[in-house]
């Protein structure tokens, strides 16, 4: 069973700043499109970008767009989530997954689309 591993999250004021990572270990995330998605309280899991494999595209849902910047790291198996500007309503646990297609889906990314999920990282912006 393939399985990633999220971390970076933490609490900020908005305004602020954080980079997410989805790593792995055992195997390539080069191969898979990764999604990043995001759970509020209460709330279904949204899509909230997606980078597809040896970087053939990035797609981004349009509340986060010109915030968010979905990155690879090849050398550190490692995807990366850079929130800029962050808001109150981006307090969410974040979540990233694999498509095994190696093909980003067009927005809105759907949860069927996706597998592996990690065990998420809580994001908290607040004043």
């Amino acid at each position: 069973q393939l399985q990633v591993v999220e971390s970076g999250g933490g609490s900020v004021q908005p305004g602020g700043s954080l980079r997410l990572s989805c790593a792995a270990s055992g195997f390539t995330l080069e191969y898979y499109a990764i999604g990043w998605f995001r759970q509020a309280p209460g709330k279904e899991r949204e899509g909230v970008s997606c980078i597809s494999s040896s970087d053939m595209g990035t797609n981004y849902a349009d509340s986060v767009q010109g915030r968010f910047t979905i990155t690879r790291d090849g050398a550190k198996n490692t995807v990366y989530l850079q929130m800029n500007s962050l808001k109150p309503d981006d307090t969410a646990v974040y979540y990233c997954g694999l498509d095994y297609s190696g093909v980003c889906p067009q927005q809105p990314l759907r949860v069927a689309d996706f597998t592996s999920w990690g065990q998420g990282t809580q994001v908290t912006v607040s004043s």
